[in-house]
């Protein structure tokens, strides 16, 4: 997520044009990471019950949807998918956002301490916010 907004800022450099051609890798990767964090979680738990009963509190409900949502991202993530889905790839893989910020919900409300998630939470925010005026500036407004 933070790539476009990087290539936006830095235009022509070495490392974003790196960046930009494995955005897709570190995509998956992210995913990849999300699933070891699940199985790491659910061989600590050991009971399928314990993961039940637990399943239902806010920041472990936010955890399993936003990997619900990375699953059919990561599956997407192939160049056969791209020429399939075509228009509709660009719509699927928009919920990636949704999973970011269900991802630091569960961080926040996770974690010992919150602090790294919201500091992780405003560095994207603010790369996404940079993206968006930097997207939306030449245009022009419609009458109100």
């Amino acid at each position: 997520m933070a790539v476009t907004p990087l290539s936006l800022m830095f235009p022509g450099r070495s490392w974003v044009r790196w960046l930009l051609r494995r955005r897709r890798y570190l995509g998956v990767a992210a995913f990849g990471y999300a699933a070891l964090h699940t199985v790491v979680y659910l061989f600590r738990k050991g009971s399928f019950g314990l993961i039940l009963a637990e399943g239902a509190e806010p920041g472990l409900f936010a955890g399993w949807i936003a990997l619900a949502i990375l699953v059919p991202l990561a599956i997407t993530s192939n160049a056969a998918a791209v020429r399939r889905l075509r228009r509709l790839w660009k719509r699927l893989h928009r919920w990636v956002y949704a999973a970011a910020i269900l991802t630091f919900v569960h961080w926040v409300i996770e974690a010992y301490d919150p602090v790294p998630g919201l500091i992780h939470l405003a560095v994207l925010a603010a790369l996404e916010g940079f993206r968006l005026w930097k997207t939306n500036r030449g245009r022009k407004r419609r009458p109100t």
